[in-house]
């Protein structure tokens, strides 16, 4: 475990993402952000936005995508900023479909600054990939890093371009529930836990964080990984009565608060903006600060916002960026 003090901000648990991004200049900035055609990820691209950046709207659903950005534009004008961006741009992107995320990278043209890895999936049972891939592994994880690899080029030029880039991957506090599984990450000998499938995969997207800084920091690229924090969005529309009795308990042992859409959002824009991570990375945020870490057999009810150890391991983190890059052929 660390000794050091974990990085703070000015922001709290409180904060909005209007309050990180206010008096901050993203003019010439270029992002994209995945899943923005609901919940956290609107209240994300809204922000940057506002802030003057160029948005992509990477998403599943494109007319959900260009009824956002629509809201999106106008919202930005009404409010009057001085900074505010063009109207976003909507791309296509199933993150499940290997083909897509190709597709996606592949019609990308010039300089990235900023990769917003919103997106996820919460599934009742068991749901496969056409290679039988566990889905919301499949989705959460392994989509996401063939997107960011499939752009680390695009991420370089942007590193170059403004002095580094940055990517965003949004974990949850769910990661304390079970570490990464070598021996069956698809749940083919196992019984199938959605909870447990969910919490692996928001372990490997705060493992990702943590390899892809150790690969790409001399690229000027550091990626970090956030907590939203407990948000009410159309994430929990699959949950089972199960995992909703469990959400529920949480909250009421205090484990965690309900924050608001823009609450949510404010953590990753700290990843995406605060000058404490410009250029350090691999870490792990929660309430708009780096959360402190914890040993694996912490209870999560006495540490609800911190870290566990398995989420930020080097060897594990590099084991687990080997075992995906195998299945990904990349």
């Amino acid at each position: 475990m660390t000794t050091r003090e974990p990085l703070s901000t000015p922001f709290t648990a409180t904060s909005t993402a209007d309050d990180v991004v206010r008096g901050i200049d993203l003019g010439g900035v270029r992002a994209i952000v995945t899943g923005a055609s609901s919940g956290i990820g609107v209240e994300t691209a809204r922000a940057l936005t506002a802030a003057g950046a160029e948005v992509t709207l990477a998403v599943r659903n494109t007319a959900a995508g260009e009824a956002v950005a629509e809201a999106i534009a106008k919202s930005t004008a009404e409010s009057g900023g001085a900074n505010e961006g063009p109207r976003p741009r909507v791309v296509r992107l199933d993150l499940a479909d290997r083909a897509s995320v190709a597709r996606c990278v592949d019609a990308w043209d010039g300089p990235l600054h900023l990769l917003i890895n919103n997106a996820g999936v919460v599934t009742s049972g068991l749901e496969r990939t056409r290679e039988g891939w566990e889905l919301q592994f499949a989705t959460n994880h392994l989509g996401h890093l063939a997107l960011a690899t499939g752009l680390h080029n695009a991420l370089a030029l942007g590193a170059a371009d403004r002095g580094g880039a940055r990517i965003v991957a949004v974990s949850s506090t769910a990661h304390m529930r079970a570490g990464i599984d070598f021996d069956d990450l698809h749940f083919e000998r196992r019984g199938y836990d959605p909870q447990i499938a969910y919490a692996q995969s928001k372990t490997a997207n705060s493992l990702f964080a943590v390899e892809a800084s150790r690969r790409w920091a001399s690229d000027g690229i550091v990626a970090n990984a956030v907590n939203p924090g407990g948000v009410a969005t159309g994430l929990q529309r699959n949950f089972t009565a199960r995992q909703r009795e469990s959400l529920d308990a949480a909250e009421a042992a205090g484990v965690f608060t309900y924050k608001t859409v823009e609450q949510g959002a404010a953590t990753t824009i700290v990843a995406a903006v605060a000058p404490q991570f410009a250029h350090s990375g691999g870490h792990y945020l929660d309430d708009c600060r780096e959360a402190y870490t914890v040993p694996n057999d912490a209870d999560l009810a006495q540490h609800p916002h911190g870290v566990k150890e398995w989420a930020l391991d080097p060897a594990t983190a590099h084991h687990l960026w080997t075992v995906s890059t195998t299945l990904l052929h990349l």
